[in-house]
């Protein structure tokens, strides 16, 4: 039964490229902050202890941190369609019931991850190639990284569900508290007590573990809407399957997506200690470009899961094009920043004119490949929102992921350089952007023959 809530969503209602805009920022900011969590890291241990520990903090262990914490926000993208849908309708009874079961979710998964990550941590390390001299370092961040991965699966699973409902400013204000307090952390024990990569990986830990803490307490106050009880946390047998239906294969696409980089990666570390290094380096700059799609990417599937679930479709068809023309617009800005100011930006993190010069190669081929990448960011989230998962994910898997890996081993075995290797990238994403685009549009046209306007 639908429960009557007092205030405007504006979501539904508001004029669209404006109420994007508001959603998006908190978003985009928020992402810029949990970012800043390993790019303190990284120039830190990078500027004060050598590009060998820049390497150990990113390199392989974050491409396997990559892996596991992006399977995970995927499988939590399930809980946000579910939940945004729920709270389209004004269903205050499922939505509740669906939060619970996200939360007891995040918690089972996350005991997993913990024991099995610091057990296999050097097998995996192992399996990518890591080098010798960046292998204890390496397996320190991440025995470390994965004993709190706890507070990583609460807080992305609790920041998913508040931005499903439309609040996309609070997830944001305990991330700038939690950034402040990493960088703090990071100069008081790598620099202070010279503790190196143990001492940035407890600065991470500690700073996950109170942006996990601000969002539980976020969830247990008492809204109109919803309300967590620590009492009621349990899987209901009927939303776990719904959440897993759309969940699990975003979940499984974002891990294809980490299994053909740890593979690009695993080839990179034959290159050596430079190219290493650079590639963390880029890694770091890289991923404020993903954090913008990442973020229009949240905004078009809480958009389209919510207009969904009040019956407005073209409002849904609407907010896609605004958004696709938005992260246009963000993809070239990114790219000409990247091209013009990429070179201050490595010196950021290293003065080795080596490292530099081959950060430089990577920049040139990788910032202006971003806007073929848009078309597969909006429309594969647009899609989710409305629950339409597999065909998107069998795109993306063999476009991109599978695409990648037959490049690795059947092109890069023929030729030399970080260049070639690096290739994969446009390559797959201009292939599964037009898969795409033709695949939205007939699936645009199947929907709206059977979805009337309520």
């Amino acid at each position: 039964m639908k429960q009557k809530t007092s205030a405007v969503n504006q979501i539904t209602e508001g004029v669209i490229w404006k109420q994007l805009l508001l959603f998006f920022f908190p978003i985009m900011l928020g992402t810029l902050f949990q970012q800043l969590y390993n790019t303190a890291d990284a120039i830190i241990v990078g500027r004060f202890v050598g590009k060998e520990a820049l390497a150990c903090v990113g390199g392989s262990s974050g491409q396997l941190i990559n892996l596991v914490v992006g399977f995970f926000v995927g499988l939590s993208s399930g809980a946000t369609v579910i939940i945004a849908r729920y709270y389209g309708a004004k269903n205050k009874k499922e939505l509740n019931l669906a939060l619970h079961t996200a939360s007891a979710l995040a918690i089972i998964g996350s005991i997993i991850i913990t024991v099995f990550g610091i057990l296999l941590a050097p097998a995996m390390l192992r399996l990518m190639n890591t080098p010798s001299n960046v292998m204890t370092g390496s397996v320190i961040y991440l025995r470390i990284y994965f004993a709190g991965i706890f507070f990583v699966f609460v807080y992305n699973i609790g920041s998913a569900i508040l931005r499903a409902m439309g609040d996309s400013k609070r997830p944001l204000y305990y991330l700038i508290v939690c950034c402040f307090i990493n960088v703090f952390l990071d100069i008081f024990l790598v620099v202070g007590f010279n503790l190196g990569i143990t001492g940035a990986a407890l600065a991470t830990l500690f700073s996950q573990a109170v942006s996990a803490i601000l969002v539980i307490r976020a969830l247990m106050k008492p809204e109109e809407m919803y309300q967590l009880e620590p009492k009621k946390i349990r899987l209901h047998r009927f939303l776990l399957f719904s959440i897993l239906t759309i969940g699990l294969p975003a979940g499984f696409q974002s891990m294809m997506y980490n299994i053909a980089n740890i593979i690009i990666q695993s080839s990179l570390n034959h290159l050596g200690t430079d190219a290493m290094a650079a590639y963390t380096a880029f890694g770091k700059m890289d991923a404020f470009y993903w954090m913008i799609s990442g973020a229009f990417s949240v905004s078009i599937a809480t958009f389209v899961g919510q207009n969904y679930g009040a019956g407005k479709y073209s409002r849904m068809k609407r907010s896609v094009t605004v958004c696709l023309l938005m992260d246009l617009a963000a993809s070239l800005l990114v790219s000409l920043i990247l091209i013009f100011f990429g070179n201050y930006l490595f010196r950021l993190f290293t003065q080795d004119a080596g490292v530099i010069k081959v950060g430089m190669e990577i920049i040139s081929l990788l910032a202006p490949s971003y806007v073929l990448f848009i078309f597969i960011e909006i429309f594969s989230s647009a899609l989710r929102g409305i629950g339409d998962v597999m065909i998107p994910m069998l795109m993306t898997c063999g476009g991109v992921c599978v695409l990648r890996i037959l490049w690795i081993f059947f092109v890069v075995p023929h030729f030399s350089g970080i260049q070639i290797i690096l290739m994969c990238y446009p390559i797959s994403w201009g292939v599964t952007s037009i898969l795409f685009i033709i695949y939205y549009y007939i699936r645009q046209k199947q929907f709206f023959s059977t979805h009337k306007e309520e």
